[in-house]
């Protein structure tokens, strides 16, 4: 499902106009990636919560030419879904 198909269906099912739903996605998306660049997780009860994971540094080898990098320590977003989302999936997909 694409971003633009969220948007039609939110508008459908409560009478919105596209334009202010899309407004309104755009916003919360918005939100989300300025808390997460500041270093804060992101809750959303009962679906999931977006957090920033560090990862820590490490060698990686490479076959090709046969040398090692060392990649820094750095932060990832990563997403987490709420333990009743993941039980609805898993009951769903039936």
């Amino acid at each position: 499902m694409t971003k633009a198909e969220i948007i039609a269906e939110i508008s459908n099912k409560t009478g919105l106009e596209k334009v202010d739903v899309q407004e309104t996605v755009e916003a919360f998306f918005k939100v989300v990636k300025n808390a997460m660049i500041g270093g804060e997780n992101v809750y959303v009860r009962g679906f999931g919560s977006f957090v920033v994971k560090k990862e820590l540094r490490r060698l990686q080898e490479t076959f090709q030419k046969n040398t090692a990098i060392i990649i820094p320590e750095h932060f990832v977003p990563s997403f987490k879904p709420a333990k009743i989302f993941v039980e609805k999936v898993k009951n769903g997909n039936k």
